[in-house]
């Protein structure tokens, strides 16, 4: 599974780690996210991530 950058933080979402303080569980592809999922650092969108 490929990682997922937020152009504006730089946050790299891993789906081997997930978010689980976010209720999103390890093993998670970044396309399976909630639509209402936001970047845990800057609140930023899933339109405004990219894949590494």
């Amino acid at each position: 599974m490929e990682r997922w950058r937020c152009t504006i933080c730089q946050y790299i979402y891993d789906p081997a780690e997930g978010d689980p303080d976010n209720g999103v569980d390890p093993g998670t592809p970044f396309e399976e996210l909630p639509d209402d999922w936001v970047c845990p650092l800057c609140g930023a969108g899933k339109e405004l991530f990219e894949a590494e």
